[in-house]
């Protein structure tokens, strides 16, 4: 069963237009329903075309442009750099899981505080940054050591298809080109 999408129409006067209040919202009332997680929609008022993502990056960018960006030179770059390149269809599902995983890292993090504290404690941005200055460095160093996992399996799974598309194209010829260890003649 699929749950049905909050519809946000953006008029052309930049005006954002919440159908489930009938009422007009601000970018900042968007973002609080993605915190909330609401599913939502954005749709062109005029096109109908759907404008989710450009909204969400949007939210982004004005998050990015406030006091602690996320994303740093070399991540932005780095995601500009896999734009057009062949891997990039397997970019954003690889991003997806990733990010998936950290917040289940992030929820255990925050059950194992409640069984510790009980429910009544307040842990407030503050407290938790207060408490991520003293367990950073171990923190970092768990990050660290899934990174580096997940790039070794990011790199095996390249070498597989990079294994199975040489046994799939090895029967056939391709005018002009010679394999790896043949001379011009053909000879090895």
């Amino acid at each position: 069963m699929s749950v049905e999408k909050r519809v946000i129409k953006k008029y052309p006067n930049r005006r954002l237009y919440d159908t489930a209040t009938s009422s007009y919202i601000t970018l900042g009332d968007v973002k609080q329903l993605v915190l909330e997680n609401v599913d939502i929609q954005v749709v062109d008022a005029k096109s109908q075309d759907d404008i989710t993502r450009s909204v969400l990056l949007q939210i982004i960018l004005e998050e990015e442009n406030g006091g602690m960006p996320m994303f740093s030179y070399e991540v932005l770059t780095q995601f500009i750099r896999f734009y057009g390149q062949a891997m990039q269809g397997m970019m954003g599902p690889f991003l997806e899981k990733n990010l998936q995983l950290f917040g289940q890292m992030q929820q255990k993090l925050q059950e194992q505080t409640r069984a510790m504290y009980g429910d009544k404690a307040v842990f407030n941005t503050t407290m938790w940054g207060e408490f991520m200055k003293l367990q950073g460095p171990a923190i970092q160093n768990v990050m660290s050591s899934y990174m580096e996992q997940s790039t070794g399996m990011f790199l095996e799974m390249q070498n597989r298809m990079q294994e199975q598309t040489k046994q799939l194209f090895s029967g056939f010829t391709f005018p002009g080109y010679v394999p790896p260890g043949k001379d011009d003649a053909g000879k090895s």
